[in-house]
């Protein structure tokens, strides 16, 4: 099977799709996964040519067969997240698709039906494949979306004779984040010396060491706060957590974006080469 990297963070913005996208410029026969399916953005970066797409569905969604309903009501009465209106018409981006209203029906005039969420997408980029995924607006299925976007994946590697898949997972520490990760060989946390961002990362740490999958840190702006960047290595160096990585603050990211290029492509100064680093020791240390 091949081996699973999971980059995520404690909240979005602290870099970790820059890095990603330049892990996929450097990795040699990986495939990329893009698994922050709410707010997904590598693409912007990687330039994905589109090859297949196919529908997502959800949770499912109650629907009234208006020729069997008898009006009776008992359907909007029992709704608890007040999804039908006393028009008794469904709004189906409020409904929790609990189907209580179903069995509640005396006409049997309520059915649960498939609801799709969002798309999936298989994309071939400059650095190689690219598994995507977008989630409709309003909609809950973000952790299943995240499982199915692992799925191909992991299909896609094996049936290519690919041995790496990296992964932009989703910041926070919900369940899809639990999806991006689980199953993994190595999480690497993008992390800020900040108040907020030693916190975050703590939390982060929590999730992955419930799950037993390693864990390795990146400090990103180190030199924005040293003395939490500090705090940060304290922390880790009692976790027993290797700090891979360690970046300044740079423009060189955003300047790169604005051009369609990863940090690799557009620098081969510096910070690329802190960037390389990290790669190396990811590579050699953790997943070699």
């Amino acid at each position: 099977m091949p081996k699973l990297i999971t980059v995520i963070s404690g909240k979005g913005g602290t870099g970790k799709t820059t890095l990603t996208a330049a892990f996929a410029s450097l990795a040699n026969n990986a495939l990329i996964g893009d698994c922050d399916v709410d707010a997904a953005d590598i693409h912007l970066i990687l330039k994905p040519e589109l090859t297949s797409k196919q529908d997502f569905y959800g949770m499912e969604v109650a629907s009234i067969n208006r020729d069997n309903c008898s009006a009776c009501g008992l359907c909007a009465e029992r709704c608890r997240f007040g999804a039908i209106s006393k028009e008794l018409v469904i709004t189906a981006h409020i409904c929790e698709g609990c189907g209580v209203c179903s069995l509640v029906c005396p006409e049997n005039a309520i059915t649960m039906k498939e609801h799709k969420a969002g798309e999936i997408f298989r994309s071939v980029t400059r650095f190689g494949p690219l598994v995507h995924a977008k989630l409709g607006i309003g909609e809950e299925t973000s952790g299943k979306l995240v499982s199915m976007v692992r799925k191909i994946s992991s299909e896609m590697a094996v049936e290519n004779g690919i041995d790496l898949i990296i992964v932009d997972g989703p910041p926070g520490t919900g369940c899809s984040v639990i999806a991006s990760i689980t199953g993994g060989d190595l999480v690497l946390i993008v992390t800020e010396p900040s108040v907020a961002g030693i916190h975050d990362l703590k939390r982060v740490f929590e999730v992955t060491a419930h799950f037993g999958i390693k864990a390795v840190v990146c400090i990103n702006k180190y030199n924005i706060n040293e003395e939490k960047t500090a705090d940060i290595e304290k922390f880790c160096q009692i976790k027993g957590i290797d700090v891979v990585g360690k970046l300044p603050l740079s423009d060189i990211p955003v300047k790169a974006m604005i051009k369609g290029q990863t940090v690799i492509e557009y620098d081969d100064g510096t910070f690329s080469g802190a960037v390389r680093d990290m790669w190396d020791k990811i590579m050699a240390g953790s997943c070699g």
